[in-house]
């Protein structure tokens, strides 16, 4: 392929995925069609199928790409962190920073409820370049763990509970904003990663 057919081939791909974000963010995940991504962005559906063989393809290499940003900002910060509690507050500063966009935690929240209905993409959904895995953040706090508590189930808690936050927040229920549930998350880890005086 030449370098003028891979970057026209990069724009396409490019416009695909801008056109599923903005129907996703509209009409949710499941309620959007691949015919429906490629009229929005002015592509027959065969320039789809040249770059993904699924709608779920394409949201994967969505995900990475967004928590690839994100992380970003997150990862130089967080290996500068000097205690437990910095390390927590630099990740829940990271997780704060995806709530923002309100209609991505949203789509991102029904995407990960859809995959549970396949093995296949639970298990790709599990993979850190997809989310904030046990295995991600135990790499991220390890280091100040002062206790034999596993690093992983800090992880663990921490994700149910930013995840719990996102289906609470998606439902309206108002009950617990971001903070709570950061300092709620936070207070466990410390609880149960630090030795207490």
């Amino acid at each position: 392929m030449s370098k003028k057919q891979q970057e026209k081939s990069q724009q396409t791909m490019t416009e695909l995925m801008a056109s599923a974000i903005e129907l996703f963010g509209t009409n949710g995940f499941v309620g959007t069609s691949v015919a429906e991504i490629t009229e929005h962005a002015g592509y027959a559906k065969g320039s789809f199928y040249r770059h993904w063989n699924s709608k779920d393809e394409l949201f994967l290499l969505i995900v990475e790409q967004k928590l690839k940003q994100y992380r970003q900002s997150r990862n130089g910060k967080v290996h500068s962190a000097r205690n437990l509690e910095e390390a927590l507050d630099v990740i829940w500063d990271f997780l704060e920073s995806i709530t923002h966009d309100q209609k991505w935690s949203t789509i991102f929240l029904e995407f990960t409820v859809y995959s549970a209905q396949s093995e296949n993409l639970r298990t790709r959904m599990n993979q850190s370049v997809y989310r904030l895995s046990n295995d991600i953040f135990a790499d991220l706090v390890r280091e100040h763990v002062q206790t034999d508590y596993p690093p992983e189930k800090l992880g663990a808690i921490n994700t149910a509970l930013f995840e719990g936050y996102l289906i609470h927040r998606t439902l309206g229920t108002q009950v617990l904003s971001f903070d709570d549930v950061r300092s709620a998350a936070i207070s466990l880890a410390l609880q149960n990663g630090t030795i207490q005086n």
